[in-house]
């Protein structure tokens, strides 16, 4: 491996309940991500018996292709003994705009892929692990020192399985106003107009403001996307 970054300076941050790195909604997989089997279910154990999970480093964009080209590999040379899961954690949000629907997958971890392996007692990485994953397109190096990966926490692991799970239903739009709070109509018929946000409808992608017309307040229900806060404007 190129370089010999120690986990302190290369760590990827898990993060705990309530928060998450910052998505990368607006890259877009160059690889076709296929219907997938092993994803984590309720109950599934965190750790398969004398394995860890370890971060891999890959280019933007190939998350899904190394993913899928490494469980490919892994079968083809019966290394499941040594590798076993190997997870992507994304997250699905729904968007409406003129009625439309869409639904949007994004990267909750981007330019990383999450490896459940088995090392050596050394804990070096077993040499046909190690070019096998090396000569996969697309992969640079495991967090840790060279060769020596660093495992997850405990904790780390619990929140990146968490992510993992399979969505049981679709995605509510994700709605970023707030009750009450004063909002500028940037779009419409009521371009221009002030007012606040009386109630959030996600189940339609719509939020109804409470706005002054001919001295008088009056709701409208309008699409997020129609609307902006009021200091933004």
């Amino acid at each position: 491996m190129a370089d010999t970054d120690t986990a302190k300076d290369a760590a990827v941050s898990v993060p705990v309940e309530g928060t998450s790195p910052k998505a990368d909604s607006s890259a877009q997989p160059t690889e076709p991500q296929s219907q997938v089997t092993d994803l984590i279910a309720p109950g599934d154990e965190m750790f398969t018996p004398g394995m860890n999970w370890f971060v891999l480093r890959v280019a933007s964009n190939k998350e899904d292709y190394v993913r899928e080209t490494l469980l490919r590999k892994i079968e083809i040379e019966g290394l499941k003994h040594l590798v076993n899961r190997i997870l992507v954690p994304t997250e699905k949000t729904k968007t409406i705009k003129g009625g439309k629907q869409k639904i949007t997958e994004t990267k909750l971890y981007p330019g990383y892929v999450f490896v459940e392996m088995k090392l050596e007692e050394d804990g070096r990485i077993p040499q046909d692990v190690f070019f096998l994953i090396k000569e996969t397109t697309g992969v640079g190096d495991f967090v840790g020192a060279t060769g020596r990966p660093t495992p997850l926490a405990a904790h780390e692991v619990e929140k990146m399985l968490l992510d993992s799970r399979p969505p049981e239903q679709l995605p509510e739009v994700r709605l970023v106003f707030e009750k009450g709070e004063a909002v500028t109509i940037k779009e419409g018929p009521f371009e221009g107009y002030e007012g606040t946000v009386d109630e959030l409808l996600p189940e339609k992608g719509l939020v109804r403001v409470l706005v002054t017309i001919f001295g008088r307040q009056a709701p409208i229900e309008i699409e997020e996307w129609q609307i902006s806060k009021a200091e933004e404007a």
